[in-house]
């Protein structure tokens, strides 16, 4: 693919890595020809403005992709399993964000920054990572390149928006009926309804719209975290930490690799933070990580403790790079270190990234 402008679909166009993969795609100045923009039927009749022009929103059929170059997918790993390879049967090359190809092994898992060269082996369809395992790993593969990391143990405290846009609705209603029911009479009664907790008497009951089988998370999400993101398995992880283990060995080429991962939801609107662990095999010292760090492509270090100085979700939401810091020596172990990260999930953590491949794919002679 090396013409100068192309046609690409965006399938999943409403949603919210559909939008702001639109976003991306206008900030990035792809070299559009077309779009065309697809959804399901509930979102037949919708216009979405890009650029000078207002497109409409499409439903989602095979014949969608006659003519694309590129297809962008977001709209859930059932509906890629159906019209991914379709699209690449007329002629496109898709851009997977769902979890539908990341463990097939003849599908490259690429994070441009990290593994591009995966991209060679490509068959028509390239996958997005998770987006904890792109924040994750846009931070350990400078330092894996360098002192070979033998073992990584990772907690997540991930934003509502990666469970779509109910859950930050959730997020919203529930925290406004907390504070509601707690007079909101700071700052001792916000500090009770902050800790949640019997001991100091507030314990907020919310009911209607986000009642039992409505809400999107499973536990209540306001002043409170969930130490679960996706389903339990056998093994009694998540399917989420799962993903982070197993995406994260294929990514790094290194099947064996030591992980481990809890993942928590945190009543944070968008971007990811992450509290990682690693030890490599040859020593790597504090200052030598942080020169790593402050070259490598897609990272941000901001680290100083004495101005406390780190990074914060807060910092990293509408960023493109993954910010890195709280960077020290771990003393329980020979060659470990321990560092902290936040991303934004939509962008990097999805969009951004399937953006990056497109451009990586339109470079290939």
């Amino acid at each position: 693919m090396s013409r100068k402008r192309y046609n690409v679909a965006v399938v999943g166009a409403t949603g919210a890595v559909g939008t702001e993969m639109l976003r991306v795609l206008a900030q990035r100045r792809f070299p559009i020809k077309g779009l065309h923009l697809l959804a399901s039927q509930n979102s037949k009749g919708r216009k979405i403005r890009f650029g000078s022009k207002i497109y409409p929103v499409e439903p989602l059929q095979a014949q969608s992709f006659d003519g694309m170059d590129v297809a962008l997918f977001s709209a859930g790993a059932s509906r890629s399993l159906e019209f991914a390879p379709e699209a690449v049967k007329r002629g496109a090359i898709v851009v997977d964000n769902s979890s539908a190809f990341r463990m097939a092994p003849d599908v490259p898992l690429v994070i441009p920054e990290v593994n591009s060269h995966a991209l060679l082996q490509h068959r028509g369809i390239i996958a997005n990572p998770n987006c904890s395992t792109i924040i994750l790993l846009v931070a350990l593969a400078p330092l894996h390149r360098a002192a070979r990391i033998k073992r990584i143990i990772v907690a997540t405290y991930q934003s509502v928006s990666g469970a779509g846009a109910k859950a930050m609705f959730q997020l919203y209603d529930e925290t406004k009926r907390a504070l509601r029911q707690c007079g909101v009479r700071p700052p001792r009664r916000l500090l009770k309804a902050g800790r949640g907790s019997s001991e100091f008497g507030v314990k907020p009951k919310l009911k209607g719209r986000w009642g039992l089988g409505l809400s999107p998370l499973p536990k209540q999400i306001a002043f409170n975290v969930i130490p679960q993101v996706d389903v339990f398995l056998e093994n009694r992880y998540t399917k989420e930490e799962m993903k982070m283990v197993n995406e994260t060995r294929k990514i790094l080429e290194e099947p064996q690799l030591a992980v481990t991962s809890t993942c928590v939801r945190v009543p944070v609107f968008l971007a990811h933070s992450e509290a990682a662990w690693i030890e490599t095999e040859h020593p790597l010292s504090v200052e030598e990580a942080s020169r790593l760090l402050q070259e490598a492509p897609g990272v941000k270090l901001v680290d100083s403790p004495k101005s406390g100085t780190y990074p914060l979700p807060v910092d990293a939401g509408g960023q493109d790079k993954v910010y890195v810091g709280r960077l020290r020596q771990d003393e329980s172990i020979a060659n470990g270190l321990a560092l902290w990260v936040s991303g934004d999930n939509l962008r990097k953590g999805a969009a951004t990234n399937a953006v990056q491949i497109a451009e990586l794919l339109i470079k290939t002679p």
